[in-house]
């Protein structure tokens, strides 16, 4: 063809002639030119789906592991949530694992990775491709622990979980956390004064001049997991005991089951876990209670027919108390423990100056306010209960003693982080 156009003189004619020239140019071009827009129209479409199926495996990761820190199967929540945000119809089924099998957080129980392949056809590639192109992503979330907690309100509902009042002053080390979704999770009121490091909050948490400045506050954030789940149901043994002290007589007691618990005078409890079926565990104004290496669960008999018989605890601002956790065993750490079964009741934990706990307060269904006095050692608690209440003076610096078995317990939030 170019012999033709050079024997009858038309290309150089067409080369001499400027508008020719350009249209031998455009010509010459012009396959090269449709090529590379039709590669990067291919390009574009192979970007957007990668980036589309990236996403897919981010949310599907996230979804995971916030089932896991609501005590969800992570399974069906990964699955539920590609459901709902596919965009592009799987090549096979996804790879859903919890302990990813690679990455750095290989075989870590807090980490769900999900992997997902799809397949396209290129429209220009697929001239020359045999099939379609596969197009893979991955994405691994895990709760990242953000710091120590010692006080939680598991309340869930749009009420709020923290509130404190009077004269209260709350000053604590570590971070107050509530899963109230309520415009207003976390309660002050009167002259009280809060300084917390954070409060946290699933709902919103409004400004008030009873935060102290440096009181950081973080609204709208990830429910928190029950630290003591793990904790089993009660299950009473025999004995039909009562513990009752009045005000001049000073007893012992042993570990065991106990009907009744009113304390007037002078008591020791020997280290052990004591049962307290149904009443009231009553420490009175005057009385002297000393009670080291105890757990106290209460609980009744007939909690699964009847919740309101399970035992409630009243401790009077009056009384001295020095009462520590065991460091060991199925009940480490755990001061007091209330059946799961209880009505939503409010218990009241209060202690002179002289007094001293040190352990978990643990009410997953009912409210515990602690009426703290000044000088009072509660440096080394853990509140959880339905809802917490303060209305005395309370400093919670959290320092444990090495090997006591009472420490705080990590705040979480989830992240990507592969």
């Amino acid at each position: 063809m170019l012999n033709f156009f050079m024997k009858r003189k038309i290309l150089p004619k067409l080369l001499q002639d400027k508008r020719g020239a350009m249209s031998v140019i455009i010509a010459s071009t012009l396959p090269v030119f449709l090529g590379g827009v039709a590669l990067a129209v291919d390009v574009a479409q192979w970007t957007l789906a990668k980036r589309m199926l990236q996403r897919q495996a981010d949310s599907g990761a996230l979804a995971g592991v916030y089932g896991l820190s609501q005590g969800a199967d992570h399974q069906a929540s990964v699955t539920r949530d590609l459901a709902l945000n596919t965009s592009f119809p799987l090549d096979g089924p996804p790879i859903i694992e919890r302990g990813p099998s690679v990455g750095a957080y290989a075989g870590d129980g807090n980490a769900v990775r999900v992997a997902l392949t799809t397949a396209m056809r290129l429209p220009f590639a697929g001239l020359f491709l045999p099939g379609d192109v596969r197009i893979t992503a991955e994405a691994t979330a895990a709760l990242i622990p953000t710091g120590d907690v010692c006080v939680l309100a598991l309340e869930n509902t749009d009420t709020a979980g923290i509130f404190m009042g009077g004269n209260a002053t709350v000053d604590i080390n570590c971070a107050m956390v509530t899963n109230s979704v309520a415009s207003n999770a976390v309660n002050t009121g009167g002259s009280s004064t809060v300084i917390a490091s954070p409060i946290v909050a699933s709902g919103g948490i409004a400004p008030a001049s009873n935060y102290a400045e440096g009181t950081v506050l973080l609204p709208y954030a990830l429910a928190q997991l029950d630290p003591y789940a793990y904790l089993p149901d009660p299950v009473i043994p025999g004995g039909n005991n009562q513990m009752r002290v009045q005000p001049n007589q000073r007893r012992t007691y042993s570990p065991g089951t106990y009907t009744s618990v009113d304390i007037k005078g002078t008591a020791t409890l020997n280290p052990g876990i004591y049962y307290i079926d149904g009443g009231s565990f009553s420490v009175g104004s005057q009385a002297n209670l000393t009670a080291n290496g105890v757990t106290i669960i209460l609980t009744s008999r007939t909690a699964a027919s009847n919740p309101g018989s399970v035992a409630g605890v009243d401790i009077n601002g009056g009384a001295t108390i020095n009462m520590t956790a065991p460091s060991s065993g199925t009940y480490e750490g755990i001061l007091f423990y209330q059946d799961r079964r209880a009505p939503n009741d409010s218990h009241k934990i209060n202690g002179n100056s002289a007094s001293k706990l040190q352990g978990a307060l643990y009410f997953p269904s009912s409210t515990i306010d602690l009426l703290g006095t000044t000088g009072m050692n509660i440096n080394c608690i853990q509140l959880v209960a339905w809802r917490v209440g303060f209305s005395g003076n309370s400093t919670i610096t959290n320092v444990c003693p090495a090997g006591s078995g009472s420490k705080s317990f990590a705040g979480f939030a989830v992240r990507l982080v592969a």
